[in-house]
């Protein structure tokens, strides 16, 4: 899983990459990530989602992997659509879901938490605090099934990831890295640190719907048990 460096800043410039003959990448001139350019490519993949030209659409980190019928439209027609969309307001709901995880902090679950109130120069009650004070909004979905990169994390909390990732993470573990949030979907390798666990699903295949986060999504972590 990689990191995501954040910065705020104007509506992007569009660059596109043609990715066989049914699809194109929409990607932004951003090198850093912003959050606002992201919230532009929610409006667009939410204005795309009813054209009958689209059959597929796949949000990724400032960009956008839009498919097409290469029967039914061209990759040109394709991108003046998307230009023209990408100047309309956002087309975002006025009130984004809210989803609350519990978490249990701390102990064999949470076993960098310690590690990271130091570094932070904070007590692990005030760590547990911050981070479960702020409120998270969901990127992308990505990595592996369900996995949400969650940006919104208190500055004063973030460390870069581990040099030697985890072979293996449970499934469950809550967890930062670099300037972001998450929680594990599934057990798997991880380098990003883990400060608690939660018993929340974050993908099941038997849902209507298999993952619990989508983007634009908010999230707001619930102190369930403090074990330091």
């Amino acid at each position: 899983m990689r990191d995501i460096d954040i910065i705020e800043t104007p509506a992007a410039e569009l660059f596109f990459s043609p990715s066989g003959c049914g699809a194109v990448l929409v990607d932004s001139s951003q090198s850093v990530f912003s959050p606002s350019v992201q919230r532009k490519f929610f409006s667009l993949a939410r204005a795309l989602e009813t054209d009958q030209q689209i059959s597929e659409l796949l949000l990724g980190v400032n960009n956008l992997l839009v498919m097409f019928d290469p029967l039914v439209s061209s990759p040109s027609a394709i991108e003046q659509l998307i230009h023209s969309l990408w100047l309309y307001p956002d087309a975002l709901p006025s009130t984004p879901r809210v989803m609350e995880i519990p978490v249990s902090y701390g102990g064999e679950a949470g076993e960098d938490l310690a590690m990271l109130a130091e570094y932070a120069g904070l007590s692990i009650d005030q760590w547990i605090e911050r981070h479960s004070n702020a409120t998270y909004e969901v990127a992308c979905v990505g990595s592996m099934p369900g996995f949400a990169y969650l940006t919104g994390l208190p500055a004063e909390l973030a460390r870069p990831r581990r040099a030697s990732p985890r072979a293996q993470l449970a499934k469950g573990s809550v967890i930062i890295g670099g300037t972001q949030a998450g929680v594990m979907p599934c057990t798997a390798p991880s380098g990003w640190h883990v400060v608690g666990r939660t018993d929340v699903d974050l993908f099941d295949i038997q849902r209507q719907q298999p993952c619990l986060l989508l983007p634009g999504d908010q999230v707001r972590f619930l102190v369930r048990e403090e074990v330091s």
